[in-house]
C-alpha cells in the first residue's frame, strides 16, 4: 500500500501532496489530510525502518505459473521486465501459496487458449496486497492481489479480469499509451516555451490530457469487448464481467464510508466503473446466450483455491485488531482512545480520531545508542520547544517526551528504547485542543512488550470458506467475522450477497476468521 517493508526499507519521511483525488474529496477528508500532512511536515528527514525481518522478493521468478519464460525475443518483453520488480516490491513481494497459484493458472491457462493472439506467453504473479487490483505490463506480464482473489466469488470472475487485462497485452495498449504520453510530454514543452503560462497555452495543455483520459477510456472499453468475448470462447460465463463490476462497485460503496482509506492501490483508481459500462458489458454476454443459462462459473473449485487465502495485513506488516495495534516479530503492542481509526500504512502506523485529531507511529534503528533526550533535539522534529524535552519511563523501558507547534498544530512527541530500536509517537491536535496530553497518555501507558505466548498466540486473518449449517442465516455466520465491526456489511460484500438476499442449508460461503 509499496506495501509496509517500513522497518527495513529505512524510506526518508516526506510530506505527502494533496492529490486531485483529494482536493474534490468531502471537506472532512480534506481536514485529514491535511493533519496528516501536518504531520509528516513536522518530522524533518529522519529515516524510518518497521520490520527487520520482512524481505519481499522482487525480482522475477525463476518459475512462471503459466509459461517456461516470457518471450525472450518479444522487444515489448523488455518493457515489462524492467517495470516488474518495481511493481512486485510496491505491492509487498509475490505471495507464495501452491494452492492458490494452481488456481489462477488454471484460470489463466484457459484463456491463453482463446486469447487474440495464442503465440503471446504470459507470466501470473500474485501479488501480496490486500488492495483489489489486476493490471498488465507489456511482454504478457500480468498481476492480481489477493485482495481482488479474496473479493471474488468464483472463477468466472477472476477470468473476467484477467480477460480484460490480456485484452490491453493483445491490443498493444501499453506500447500506445508510452507512445502518446511522450507526444503529449514534448508538446507541452512546446507550449510553454512558445507560449509560456498564457491563457491560450494553459488551455492547450489542459486539451492535450483530455486527450490522454479519452484515450485511455477507449482503451478500457476495447478491453472489456475482448475480454467478455474470451471468457465466452474459453467456456466460463461470459456475465462474470458485469457481475464483478458489481461487486467492484459495491466495494467501492463500502470503502467510502471510511474515507481515511487509501485505494490509490485500488482497481478503481485505474478502472473507471460506470452503470453504463456494466450494461455494456451485459450487452457482449448475450451475444453467447441468456444470462443464467451459459458458461460455466466454477464456483466450487475456486472457493476450494481460496479458502485459507491470508486476508488483510500480512504477519510482518503488524496486526490492527480494533483499538489496538500488535507486531509479534518486534514484540511491541498499543492502544489508540476509543472513536479512533488505524490505518496500518506503508508508511507508518496512522490513527485518526474526533475534532481532527491524528497519531503516527513509526521506528527507527538505534545505532548510536545516545541518549533520547539528546535524539528528540537532534534535528528530526520540525518546531520543537527544547524547554519541554524530559525523560521518562514507559513500563519498564527508557523514553522522553517533547512538544512541538507547526502551523495550526500542536504536537506531542514520545520516543521510546526497546532494544536496538527507537518507536515513535507523533499525536497532533488543532492549536489550543485539550485533547493533546489524554491522547498522549492512553499511547504511552499501553505501549509494552508482548509476551513470548502473546506474541506467538498472534494469527493472520484468512478467507475461510463454510458450509451453512440448518438454523445458520446471514446474521449468524457475519458474526462470525473477525477483523472488522461492519461485520454484516462486509460478510455481505465478500459474498456478493445483495439487499433482501438469503442464504440456505448446504450453501458455501467464504468469512474472515484466524
Amino acid at each position: 500500500m509499496m506495501r509496509r517493508n517500513r522497518l527495513d526499507s529505512l524510506t526518508t519521511w516526506n510530506s505527502p501532496a494533496l492529490s486531485s483525488d483529494a482536493i474534490s474529496a468531502p471537506r472532512r477528508f480534506a481536514r485529514r489530510l491535511m493533519l496528516l500532512s501536518a504531520v509528516a511536515m513536522t518530522l524533518n528527514g529522519c529515516q524510518s525502518l518497521i520490520d527487520q525481518s520482512y524481505q519481499p522478493s522482487v525480482s522475477p521468478s525463476s518459475n512462471p505459473q503459466i509459461v517456461d519464460e516470457v518471450q525472450k525475443n518479444d522487444p515489448r518483453a523488455a518493457m515489462g521486465a524492467r517495470e516488474h520488480p518495481r511493481i512486485v516490491a510496491s505491492y509487498g513481494g509475490e505471495y507464495k501459496d501452491a494452492k492458490t497459484e494452481r488456481l489462477v493458472a488454471r484460470i489463466a491457462g484457459a484463456l491463453t487458449a482463446v486469447s487474440e493472439n495464442p503465440s503471446q506467453s504470459y507470466r501470473i504473479t500474485i501479488l501480496n496486497s490486500p488492495a483489489i487490483n489486476a493490471f498488465a505490463l507489456p511482454g504478457g506480464y500480468l498481476y492480481v492481489t489477493r485482495g481482488l482473489l479474496a473479493l471474488a466469488n468464483d472463477a468466472s470472475e477472476v477470468a473476467a479480469v484477467l480477460s480484460h487485462e490480456m485484452g490491453h497485452v493483445t491490443a498493444n495498449h501499453g506500447i500506445e499509451r508510452q507512445k502518446r504520453e511522450e507526444a503529449e510530454v514534448i508538446a507541452s514543452r512546446v507550449v510553454a516555451e512558445v507560449l509560456s503560462s498564457d491563457i491560450a497555452g494553459k488551455q492547450a495543455l489542459a486539451r492535450g490530457k483530455l486527450r490522454l483520459a479519452a484515450f485511455s477510456r477507449q482503451q478500457e472499453l476495447q478491453a472489456d469487448v475482448i475480454g467478455v468475448r474470451m471468457l465466452g470462447e474459453a467456456g466460463y460465463d461470459p456475465y462474470a464481467a458485469a457481475r464483478f463490476l458489481d461487486s467492484m462497485a459495491a466495494y467501492s460503496r463500502f470503502m467510502s464510508v471510511d474515507p481515511e482509506a487509501d485505494q490509490s492501490l485500488d482497481f478503481l483508481s485505474s478502472h473507471p466503473n460506470s452503470a453504463q459500462r456494466i450494461e455494456l458489458a451485459r450487452t457482449h454476454a448475450r451475444a453467447f446466450g441468456q444470462e443464467g443459462s451459459v458458461g460455466d462459473k466454477g464456483r466450487d473449485y475456486y472457493l476450494d483455491g481460496i479458502d485459507g487465502l491470508l486476508y488483510g495485513d500480512s504477519p510482518e506488516e503488524g496486526y490492527v485488531r480494533g483499538q489496538t495495534f500488535l507486531h509479534g516479530g518486534l514484540g511491541i503492542r498499543f492502544d489508540v482512545p476509543p472513536d479512533f481509526h488505524i490505518d496500518n500504512k506503508v508508511e507508518a502506523v496512522m490513527a485518526t480520531g474526533p475534532n481532527d485529531i491524528a497519531v503516527r507511529f513509526d521506528g527507527v534503528a538505534d545505532n548510536q545508542n545516545q541518549s533520547l533526550t539528546n535524539y528528540i533535539s537532534s534535528g528530526w522534529v520540525t518546531g520543537l520547544d527544547p524547554s519541554t524535552i524530559q525523560p521518562i519511563t514507559i513500563n519498564g523501558m527508557e523514553a522522553a517526551t517533547a512538544r512541538a507547534s507547526a502551523d495550526r498544530w500542536d504536537f506531542d512527541v514520545t520516543v521510546i528504547r526497546n532494544n536496538s530500536q527507537i518507536f515513535r509517537f507523533l499525536t497532533a491536535v488543532p492549536k489550543g485542543s485539550d485533547a493533546l496530553e489524554p491522547t498522549a497518555n492512553v499511547l504511552r501507558a499501553s505501549f509494552r512488550r508482548m509476551t513470548p505466548a502473546e506474541a506467538a498466540s498472534l494469527k493472520p486473518l484468512r478467507i475461510r470458506v463454510v458450509t451453512v449449517r440448518p438454523g445458520e442465516n446471514i446474521s449468524t455466520l457475519a458474526a462470525r467475522m473477525m477483523g472488522t465491526d461492519r461485520k454484516l456489511d462486509l460478510f455481505k460484500l465478500i459474498n456478493a450477497l445483495p439487499t433482501g438476499a438469503a442464504v440456505s442449508t448446504g450453501d458455501r460461503v467464504k468469512i474472515i476468521a484466524e
